[in-house]
């Protein structure tokens, strides 16, 4: 059986991606959770992780470090990870490559922080424009492919590398168009989205540089993680 080792589900993106991924294909892993303790994690991640980082999946003696890497591993024993239609397939690589390589704006303006609601000083062009692509990619895949889920009927990769993108929507009030809004709601509503999101509240720990990221770049409105 896999084993998934990832960090805190209250901030980890990176680590969500395979493990939504396993979780909605229901293909059983063993979870290891690593919370996070201050920027630099590496020295201590590197007791499983070659590169220092999560997610990292191992399966036997084998290794496979990187969420991309990772997808494409399961994919080779786990057809449906990727959708079945080859139209449908390119497009899901594409925007699934599109995610995992770009959109730094919204990744360092509006880090992964599921128990915090957050009102921004400043909506730079940077991060709308990142919000205005993304938004394009959801109608885009939800028009050509049938919806509801970006690449046809079928949860696959590219719906688990947007599925941060969810999240942060809601902790920051991000506005992808109507049929993205309502794409955003239906991936946080499955059940394996609502479990995680359930626990990273619940999660006892709190790494000081991710709230700190957060409050470097707005307003605490709320805070719904459990003291």
């Amino acid at each position: 059986m896999y084993t998934l080792h990832i960090a805190n589900k209250n901030y980890s993106s990176w680590s969500l991606r395979p493990w939504i991924l396993l979780k909605t294909l229901g293909i059983p892993f063993i979870e290891e959770i690593h919370p996070f303790d201050g920027q630099d994690n590496a020295a201590a991640f590197r007791h499983f992780s070659p590169s220092g980082r999560v997610p990292c999946l191992i399966d036997g003696d084998l290794a496979v470090w990187d969420s991309l890497a990772i997808v494409e591993y399961l994919a080779e024993q786990h057809p449906q990870v990727w959708p079945g239609d080859k139209s449908a397939r390119a497009w899901a690589r594409s925007a699934a490559a599109e995610m995992h390589s770009g959109f730094s704006a919204l990744r360092n303006i509006c880090g992964m922080n599921c128990g915090l609601r957050i009102e921004l000083n400043d909506w730079p062009q940077p991060l709308q424009r990142d919000i205005a692509r993304i938004g394009e990619l959801w109608d885009h895949g939800l028009g050509q492919f049938g919806g509801p889920y970006l690449a046809g009927g079928q949860f696959t990769a590219v719906d688990a590398f947007f599925a941060p993108v969810t999240f942060r929507a809601l902790s920051f009030d991000l506005d992808f168009g109507g049929a993205g809004n309502r794409y955003a709601a239906m991936i946080r509503d499955l059940p394996a989205m609502r479990e995680w999101y359930e626990a990273g509240i619940a999660e006892p720990w709190r790494d000081q540089f991710h709230d700190d990221e957060a409050m470097a770049v707005g307003r605490i409105t709320r805070d719904l993680r459990d003291r």
